[in-house]
C-alpha cells in the first residue's frame, strides 16, 4: 500500500518490487531493482526515507524517519526480517541481520543519528544505538550493542557499561528533544503528548496509487 502523508507521496522506481502487504508512507524514494517484501513498513513522518538500488527490505522490517531524523540507505543493502531502523544513515553493501528462515525475526535495531559504514554487518539481535558510528567493515556480533563514535562493541551482559555510555549520548534529547527526568519523575506525559500530536497527522493520509511511480 502506498500512502500520501503531509502532501508527500512515495516515489518507486519502475523496476522495484513492493509486496502487496508492504506499506510505504510519505516522502519515500525506492531505487532501481529494490525489493520491499511482505509486511514491511517504510514510513516518512516529516523526514524523508531514501533507499538505493538493489536493496532488499525483508518481511516485517520497519524503516522510519522523522523531521529531524531522515533515513538514507545506500546501494546493495539487505535489511533482515523484523529489523528496525529509525532515523539513521546506512552506506552501501551493508548487511543487517537475516536468518535462514524468514519466519524468524532477526530483531536487529539501528537508532537515530547512527551511521553504518560500507560493508558493515549488524547480526541477529544486535543493536546500533543513537549517535553511533560504525566504521567500514565493522561487525556487530549476535546480540551485542554498538555505542559511541567511533563505536565501542559491548556484549549484552554489560548493562552498566552500556547504560553509562548511553546516558552520555542523551537519548531523550536526541530522540524527543526533552530533558531527562530527575530521579522520581518522568517525561512520559510530555513525550507521549508530543509524539501522539505528531502521529495524528496520519489521520489525513490518503491512498496513493500507481501515479506515485516514477
Amino acid at each position: 500500500m502506498l500512502l500520501e502523508h503531509r502532501g508527500k507521496r512515495p516515489h518507486i522506481h519502475p523496476s522495484a518490487y513492493v509486496a502487496p502487504t508492504a506499506s510505504i508512507c510519505g516522502d519515500v524514494t525506492v531505487g532501481e531493482n529494490t525489493c520491499i517484501l511482505f509486511g514491511a513498513v517504510i514510513s516518512a513522518e516529516g523526514g524523508s526515507v531514501t533507499l538505493g538500488r538493489e536493496c532488499v527490505v525483508m518481511e516485517n522490517a520497519v524503516v522510519r524517519a522523522a523531521a529531524a531524523h531522515p533515513v538514507v540507505v545506500g546501494d546493495h543493502v539487505l535489511i533482515g526480517p523484523g529489523a528496525y531502523l529509525s532515523g539513521c544513515s546506512v552506506e552501501s553493501e551493508v548487511f543487517i541481520a537475516t536468518n535462514a528462515s524468514v519466519f524468524i525475526a532477526t530483531n536487529a535495531s539501528v537508532f537515530n543519528h547512527a551511521r553504518l559504514g560500507s560493508r558493515s554487518e549488524v547480526r541477529i539481535n544486535a543493536m546500533v544505538h543513537i549517535r553511533t558510528v560504525l566504521p567500514p567493515d565493522t561487525t556487530v556480533p549476535i546480540g551485542w550493542v554498538a555505542i559511541g563514535d567511533p563505536a565501542e562493541l559491548l556484549p549484552p551482559g554489560e548493562h552498566d557499561a552500556i547504560w553509562e555510555r548511553l546516558r552520555a549520548l542523551d537519548f531523550p534529547r536526541t530522540v524527543w528533544g526533552l530533558e531527562r527526568a530527575a530521579p522520581g519523575e518522568t517525561i512520559m506525559p510530555q513525550m507521549t503528548n508530543r509524539y501522539t500530536r505528531s502521529l495524528r497527522a496520519h489521520l489525513e493520509d490518503r491512498r496513493a496509487e500507481q501515479e506515485a511511480h516514477e
